[in-house]
């Protein structure tokens, strides 16, 4: 396993840790990309632009409500982020802007705010009292699975965002498939779909807590044995 670090270790927020399917594609793409960016873009404008996305977003459910069309513009605000935020902290490096931990810290917390943005978006299209609930245990349980990785990252000084082989751009995969799949069958599918995917999301959470606590249970382990710190 390895030591807990000390606080004189190196910030390792730029490094993530795990593998994601997709993960080889969208490093090449990125490479490919990062040149051809203008000059006058910089990374922290592209972190900001997710401010936009969310925006647009919580838009574009509001008025699918009325219009399902609208959730193609939500499938649009996904792709948006998914390409802005997966520019940022590569171009950030490619023109040594320096901004590693702030752009840590502001890209993350965005992050953050985006996937809060899908869930309210989703809540629109539901009336019944016990959907629009669901949600609201969804955005729990959202906020608690990215509060773990970040958790752990404080802990262990390895960030890690891919589980499984599946991380944001996967998951934001799903988004517009689901996106295109209600355009075409209707909101009906909500009244068993959103119990599935908290109950999905449940599961995930709990086995990612398991997994971390344990992780780190065997840390403090190893480094204490019997009650004497390891040399």
């Amino acid at each position: 396993m390895g030591a807990t670090p000390s606080t004189g270790d190196a910030f390792a927020g730029d490094k993530k840790k795990g593998q994601s399917l997709l993960g080889p594609i969208e490093r090449r793409f990125i490479d490919w990309g990062i040149p051809k960016i203008p000059k006058p873009i910089m990374s922290h404008h592209l972190t900001y632009v997710t401010i936009l996305w969310s925006a647009g977003t919580i838009l574009a459910g509001y008025l699918a409500q009325e219009n399902r069309g609208w959730l193609h513009v939500m499938s649009v605000m996904v792709f948006g982020q998914w390409l802005t935020d997966s520019f940022d902290g590569s171009l950030g490096k490619y023109r040594k802007q320096g901004l590693v931990k702030w752009g840590f810290f502001m890209d993350h917390i965005l992050d953050f705010v985006f996937a809060g943005s899908i869930v309210i978006g989703y809540s629109f299209l539901v009336e019944v009292w016990w959907l629009r609930f669901l949600f609201l245990i969804l955005l729990l349980v959202t906020c608690g699975t990215m509060a773990v990785s970040f958790l752990s990252f404080a802990a262990t000084n390895q960030f890690q965002i891919a589980y499984y082989g599946i991380g944001p751009t996967e998951i934001r995969i799903g988004y517009i498939a689901l996106n295109t799949f209600v355009y075409f069958v209707g909101t009906e599918i909500f009244s068993w779909g959103v119990p599935l995917v908290v109950a999905l999301n449940c599961a995930a959470f709990l086995m990612l807590t398991v997994q971390t606590s344990r992780n780190l249970w065997q840390i403090d382990y190893e480094a204490n044995v019997d009650g004497q710190p390891r040399p």
